[in-house]
């Protein structure tokens, strides 16, 4: 019997959830000179592109966050590798052409209460505006709040269009 199994509760999987998420790859490497350039040549050769990436230093080791354009086959290449990870959803949002588009959006979602936990800038611009990658603390209340605010999300599709 596998878990929830008979118990009338929906274990869906965040993968399984129909919303415009965008995953992002957190990898653990040591923090040595060269350990970024390995893994980025790991992607040499294939589709996959680096479209959004991020780093965290401390004194040991080094948290490299990777938005890639094809996960699958991305997420394939880093286990091959062996390389210690993470997969998170994350939002990808298109910023308005207006006057201050940050505010807006951390507005909105500071009105619902949504704590932005990590943010940074796609490397490309999808649909030609450019977009950041949030990670809040509730990702369905974020995609929810920011469509009611009309803004545009970003998915895993519109990463690899930009080729």
């Amino acid at each position: 019997m596998s878990i929830g199994e008979g118990t009338g509760l929906d274990l869906s999987t965040a993968r399984g959830r129909n919303y415009p998420s965008i995953r992002q790859f957190t990898v653990f490497l040591e923090n040595r000179v060269g350990q970024l350039l390995e893994v980025v040549r790991r992607f040499e050769g294939s589709k996959v592109r680096i479209v959004a990436f991020s780093i965290v230093d401390a004194a040991e080791c080094a948290f490299v966050r990777f938005l890639l354009s094809h996960p699958e086959q991305g997420r394939e290449i880093l286990e091959r590798a062996g390389l210690a990870m993470i997969e998170s959803d994350l939002i990808g949002v298109e910023l308005p052409d207006i006057p201050q588009p940050l505010l807006r959006v951390c507005t909105a979602l500071l009105q619902a209460e949504i704590n932005i936990v990590q943010a940074y800038p796609l490397l490309l611009r999808p649909h030609g505006r450019p977009c950041v990658a949030l990670m809040v603390d509730n990702i369905e209340m974020g995609l929810e709040t920011l469509a009611a605010k009309g803004f545009t999300m970003i998915s895993e599709a519109d990463l690899a269009e930009n080729e």
